[in-house]
């Protein structure tokens, strides 16, 4: 008998990537050896984004090396496993205007400010956040190939 398909539907993908907050990214470093870096991330219409300062070795790695992998995942008991494993070549923005609107769009989701999360627009975010955006890198990740799981669609079966 086939496995039942755990795979995610585009719209599942997106979902899953909007709602969770870690994810893993995968560099080749200089040396040939992955560089794995937990980061906060937003989506950008259907692509996942993050920022970094220009100077990580994260950042160094995608000027020299545009390929990457990231990673976001969930579950603690094997039936509830899900993740997303995106293949992919980085786009680098260092556009100051880019790289605040993507802090924007964390600090939205993410407690950057205070306790909670804020929506922060024009002078209230060029204030809180301008002042990084020409040392920060935002990489836009362009897909070569995603790859999803979720097994709560096996129903508790293998």
């Amino acid at each position: 008998m086939a496995r039942k398909d755990i795979t995610m539907t585009p719209d599942e993908v997106h979902e899953f990537l909007t709602v969770n907050t870690v994810l893993e990214v995968g560099t080749v470093g200089k040396d040939g050896w992955p560089h794995l870096a937990p980061m906060w991330y937003v989506m950008d219409g259907d692509r996942v984004v993050f920022r970094s300062f220009t100077k990580s070795q994260k950042i160094v790695n995608l000027q020299r090396n545009p390929k990457l992998t990231v990673l976001v995942e969930t579950g603690d008991d094997y039936s509830q496993l899900r993740g997303v494993m995106i293949k992919a070549k980085a786009k680098l923005i260092d556009d100051p205007d880019y790289v605040v609107s993507v802090y924007g769009g964390l600090a939205a989701k993410y407690p950057m400010i205070n306790d909670t999360p804020m929506v922060l627009e024009g002078e209230a975010l060029e204030n809180a956040f301008g002042r990084f955006a020409a040392k920060n890198t935002a990489v836009v990740v362009n897909p070569t190939k995603i790859t999803s799981w979720d097994h709560t669609k096996l129903g508790g079966g293998y």
